[in-house]
C-alpha cells in the first residue's frame, strides 16, 4: 500500500494536472471561438478567466462546494456527541479538528471538502445523524477523515468549479454559435470546417470534464473505506452504515458538480440499493462504485 507522504503528493500532483487541463481546455475554446468570430479578444479572455478560476478554485471552492450544499456550521454545545466523536478519530490520527457543518436533508449522506488538513470541512447531513449508531457513525466520520488525510479533498474540491466553469463556458459558446450563426466580425461567413470544430469543442468540453469528475472519484472512495476501517478498526461499521444508506432517498437539492464529493452518490436513482439493474453503460457514468461492491470489500476485510 502506498505510504501517506506517497498519497499525499500523488494528490497534489494530480491537482495541478487538472488546473492545466483545465487552462488547455478553456483556452482552446477560447482560441477556437476566438478564429470562428475573428475577434481575439475572445482569447484574451478565456486565458485571464482561465487563470482566475484556478485561482478561486483552489482558494475558495470549499466554500463554494458548502454553499451549494446548503451547510451550515455548527457548534460543540448544539453537536456534543458528533463533536465528540470527530474529535477522538483526529487525535488517533495526528489531525487537525475539521470545520463541522449540518445539511438540513432527510438524506444520509456526508462529504469532506478544503484545501488541506488545516483549512478543511466536514459536512454531515441530519438524516445521516438520525439512523446510524455510534460505530456506523464513526466508520463515515473516519471514512470522511480519510479524505482530508490522504489530500482527496484538495482534488475532488477543485473540480467542483473547474467542471461547472467548463460547463458553463461551453454553454455559452454553443448559445453564441446558435444566436450568431458562426458570423465574424466583419460579416462574413467562417469557415465552415471551423464551424464544425467550434461546434464539436463545444459539446466535447463538458464531456470531458465530466470524465475527469469520474476518474477522480471512484478509486478514492474504495480506498477511503479501507483507509477508514484501518482507522476504527472495525470495518463493519462503515459497511453497516452504507447499508442503511443505500436505503435512504437521495438529496432533495444537490449540485452534479459536487456530486463527487459525497459518500455515497446523492443523485443516485435507485434509494434502494438495486444497482444491480443500473445498464452497463450508466454504471460508466456513475460518480461512485455500486455500493454492494464497497460492502462486500469492507466485510472481506473484517
Amino acid at each position: 500500500m502506498k505510504t501517506l507522504y506517497t498519497l499525499q503528493s500523488t494528490n497534489i500532483r494530480k491537482t495541478w494536472i487538472i488546473f492545466v487541463i483545465f487552462l488547455i481546455i478553456v483556452i482552446g475554446l477560447g482560441w477556437v471561438f476566438s478564429y470562428v468570430y475573428n475577434d481575439s479578444t475572445i482569447l484574451y479572455v478565456a486565458v485571464i478567466f482561465s487563470v482566475l478560476m484556478n485561482v478561486v478554485a483552489y482558494w475558495n471552492s470549499d466554500k463554494i462546494a458548502l454553499s451549494l450544499a446548503k451547510a451550515h456550521l455548527v457548534t460543540q454545545e448544539s453537536h456534543k456527541e458528533l463533536f465528540r466523536i470527530v474529535e477522538n478519530l483526529c487525535i488517533s490520527q495526528g489531525m487537525p479538528m475539521p470545520k463541522i457543518y449540518i445539511i438540513d436533508d432527510p438524506s444520509a449522506n456526508a462529504f469532506a471538502t478544503g484545501r488541506n488538513p488545516i483549512h478543511a470541512s466536514l459536512a454531515i447531513t441530519q438524516g445521516l445523524l438520525d439512523i446510524l449508531d455510534r460505530s456506523e457513525l464513526e466508520g463515515v466520520i473516519a471514512h470522511e477523515l480519510s479524505h482530508i488525510k490522504n489530500y482527496d479533498i484538495l482534488v475532488g474540491t477543485v473540480v467542483v468549479v473547474l467542471v461547472g466553469f467548463i460547463s458553463i463556458v461551453a454553454d455559452i459558446f454553443m448559445r453564441t454559435l446558435w444566436l450568431g450563426g458562426g458570423r465574424s466580425r466583419d460579416n462574413k461567413q467562417s469557415n465552415p470546417i471551423m464551424l464544425i470544430v467550434a461546434i464539436g469543442a463545444a459539446i466535447l468540453a463538458p464531456i470531458a470534464a465530466t470524465l475527469i469528475q469520474l476518474a477522480i472519484s471512484r478509486k478514492r472512495e474504495y480506498l477511503a473505506d479501507a483507509s477508514g476501517a484501518l482507522m476504527t478498526r472495525f470495518p463493519q461499521g462503515l459497511a453497516s452504515a452504507l447499508e442503511k444508506i443505500s436505503k435512504t432517498p437521495p438529496l432533495k437539492k444537490v449540485s452534479s458538480a459536487t456530486a463527487h464529493l459525497y459518500l455515497v452518490s446523492p443523485l443516485r436513482a435507485d434509494s434502494q440499493n438495486q444497482q444491480q439493474k443500473i445498464p452497463f453503460l450508466a454504471r460508466l457514468f456513475m460518480t461512485h462504485p455500486p455500493i454492494e461492491d464497497r460492502i462486500k470489500a469492507l466485510q472481506e476485510a473484517s
